[in-house]
């Protein structure tokens, strides 16, 4: 009953841990027993009057000793639980960030990053309860209403078979509201992960929303999700409330049975007074295991939820293994190279591009045309491309991801600087850089004297950076690539978005890098690609036209009026107006 073998086999090293937690349990069931039979024969001997003060020490002492047995056997109970949830923590933890090494770079086209959030934290917290709670208790409820008939049955069989025969009508009201619970919970998972959608979409966009005043629209859109997750809440918390009344109705009610029978067969002279006692006070152990199960039973429905998110995760389907590695030549070339993100519209319609060995070329062309997608292709995000991409003389979908991210560096508009300190951020690109190599980068692009105005490397870095400006967060980038020292370097809208004065250094910095490594650049803005070997002009997904700067000016194409309608732009209000 709600046993996933396949999880309980992947966290097998918790399985010692619910094996000593059930035996710690049993122990403390049989000095609840010896505890109770004690009091059971005291009250007999006080009732005959033949009791004395040495029949009373003993029994004091007895009941003491395995009060002592009770208490050290609840710590271990107690040990085991929190020893099993941490392995289970531990393991499926590392089973998906494994699962995420193996996937790549290309994730995001199979999971979205939010569901992993969610099933990395809630789900497995609900498992390291499933795993802590409620698997020892489902394995120790079936412990102990055995040992209890087997020793009520030596004091009168037929009250400890009653006993016995009403236990198990409470798995089976568990059994019967199961299949809806099972669905209700699933129907509750699904809330839940749409409502983090929304949550983290919204969280994440808060500053444009605030800009642009549209934050109560997205409230209301939040109170409906979060309406939608209450009313399935509510539910599943009814779900529960009425098979816990049901389960109680069977525990009290069997309990109260076993005491009838006891007390009739006490009066019919089969079973001693002691005895009966005994019976009376252990008849509700028979059912308070069963019972504490069924209080689990929602946690054991949610990891059963929660692992088929987790299985879902691992299950996605991994490409195989890539051993091939990058070496000699890597000039880039790109034939009839066509990517969709649906199978429907394509985003790349059969484009040729060649990136020469220690060239400078330049992507350009409006939004939406395509420029960042092979940028992704070549990064290995997008993995779902049909045409080829070589690298040398090797397909790139043949390539280890490990090898191709190895000779390629991306520096995005966006690249993420870690919270910590500079230096942390600069050893990612070479972890054995000495501070020396650490000061000359940050002196190509001018970061040297602000940041030693203030701690130097060891300058504390905020959450994304909110301690730097745009144009300081995307120097440290470019700071960082350097250090990587690749043979391959992407430039994807590296400058958009930041001050001038940071722009103008940063092409400085690339134009210098251009002439002893292999650079794309990535662009909307044409006035920095003019010094490019080669410009590719990108229009709706194919290659409208390419040339060198003066080349396509001279040919009067897209290029041609993209150069002049951003140079109007650039130049409005001003005396002189730079024309073609």
């Amino acid at each position: 009953m709600m046993i996933n073998k396949r999880l309980i086999e992947n966290v097998s090293d918790s399985k010692k841990y619910i094996a000593a937690n059930v035996a710690a349990q049993w122990c403390s069931l049989a000095a609840n027993i010896v505890i109770m039979a004690v009091i059971a024969k005291l009250l007999g001997s006080l009732y005959k009057g033949t009791a004395d003060s040495s029949e009373l020490a003993a029994c004091a002492l007895g009941i003491a000793a395995a009060v002592v047995i009770r208490f050290i056997c609840a710590a271990a109970s107690s040990r085991m639980s929190y020893l099993s949830s941490k392995t289970v923590k531990k393991t499926l933890r590392s089973m998906i960030y494994r699962k995420l090494l193996r996937l790549g770079n290309s994730y995001k086209e199979k999971i979205h990053t939010s569901e992993i959030v969610q099933v990395t934290v809630e789900g497995v917290d609900q498992l390291e309860t499933y795993f802590g709670a409620y698997l020892p208790q489902f394995f120790y409820s079936m412990l102990a209403p055995l040992t209890l008939f087997v020793v009520l049955s030596f004091v009168n069989f037929k009250a400890a078979v009653v006993l016995l025969i009403c236990v198990p009508l409470i798995p089976v009201t568990i059994a019967a509201v199961q299949t809806w619970a099972k669905k209700l919970l699933a129907k509750y998972w699904g809330q839940y992960t749409a409502l983090g959608d929304t949550f983290l979409e919204n969280l994440q966009g808060m500053t444009t929303l605030k800009i642009y005043q549209a934050d109560e629209f997205k409230h209301i859109k939040m109170n409906e999700e979060s309406e939608k997750f209450r009313k399935i809440t509510m539910k599943v918390l009814s779900m529960q409330l009425n098979s816990i009344t049901v389960m109680d109705i069977i525990a009290y009610g069997g309990a109260a049975l076993g005491i009838i029978v006891a007390v009739m067969q006490y009066r019919s002279g089969y079973v001693s007074l002691e005895g009966c006692i005994l019976i009376i006070l252990l008849s509700a152990d028979f059912f308070i295991p069963m019972r504490q199960l069924g209080s689990f039973f929602h946690i054991a429905m949610n990891g059963m939820a929660a692992s088929d998110k987790i299985f879902r995760l691992l299950d996605l389907p991994e490409e195989e293994v890539k051993t091939e590695t990058l070496d000699g030549d890597i000039s880039i070339k790109c034939r009839d190279l066509k990517f969709s993100y649906d199978g429907k519209r394509q985003i790349l319609c059969g484009i040729n591009m060649n990136f020469n060995t220690g060239s400078f070329t330049a992507v350009v062309g409006e939004s939406g045309c395509g420029k960042s997608t092979v940028a992704d292709i070549l990064m290995c995000r997008n993995k779902g491309y049909s045409g080829t991409v070589l690298i040398g003389d090797k397909e790139l979908s043949g390539l280890s991801e490990e090898s191709v991210l190895d000779k390629i560096t991306y520096i995005g508009h966006q690249s993420y600087i870690f919270k910590g300190t500079v230096m942390e951020n600069l050893l990612m690109g070479k972890p054995d850089a000495a501070q020396e190599e650490l000061w000359e980068v940050l002196k190509r692009v001018k970061l040297d004297d602000f940041l030693s105005k203030m701690q130097g490397l060891d300058t504390v870095i905020c959450e994304k950076a909110s301690n730097f400006s745009g144009g300081q967060r995307q120097r440290l980038a470019l700071a960082r690539a350097l250090l990587h020292n690749s043979d391959i370097y992407i430039f994807d809208e590296a400058t958009s978005n930041i001050d001038v004065e940071s722009e103008n250094d940063i092409m400085e910095e690339i134009y210098r890098l251009a002439k002893t490594k292999t650079v794309i650049l990535i662009s909307h803005r044409l006035a920095n690609v003019t010094r490019a070997d080669n410009i590719y002009v990108m229009e709706q997904g194919r290659v409208a036209e390419s040339g060198s700067h003066e080349e396509l000016l001279a040919g009067g194409g897209v290029y041609s009026v993209l150069w002049n309608a951003q140079q109007r732009l650039e130049n409005y209000g001003k005396e002189v107006c730079y024309e073609q």
